[in-house]
């Protein structure tokens, strides 16, 4: 097949250009996940971190530039509702990323059917 994608018909043309943009958005959406996913980690090695001390430990937590003196029940509130917020955007997150794959995977079966007469059509 020729390197030149101004030969192929425009109906291809279009289904390579919704390619090439679903793979740009499948890339952002997992990189998007990614990040929650490190967040969601961190999130659960402190509340770990926090049940280990006894009630009366001296909590601090990081408000922008400064540690404030915090109680621990408040904190682990705090965490769990930060855990779950996090575990819903990611779960979002991977059903967007998986129906992206879908839809690239039909669009590249679909390019693989056009292309085939292109590539056969001395056959004729």
């Amino acid at each position: 097949m020729s390197g030149d994608i101004s030969k192929l018909s425009p109906q291809i043309q279009q289904r390579l250009l919704r390619l090439q943009q679903l793979q740009q958005t499948l890339q952002g959406v997992m990189a998007q996940k990614q990040q929650l996913e490190m967040q969601l980690n961190e999130v659960e090695q402190a509340a770990n971190e926090l049940e280990k001390l006894n009630e009366t430990a001296v909590i601090y937590k990081s408000i922008g530039a400064l540690l404030v003196k915090s109680e621990k029940d408040k904190v682990t509130t705090e965490l769990t509702e930060r855990k779950e917020l996090l575990k819903m955007r990611v779960d979002v997150l991977a059903k967007q990323e998986e129906r992206l794959r879908t839809q690239a995977k039909d669009l590249q079966e679909k390019l693989q059917q056009d292309l085939r007469p292109v590539s056969g059509s001395s056959l004729g």
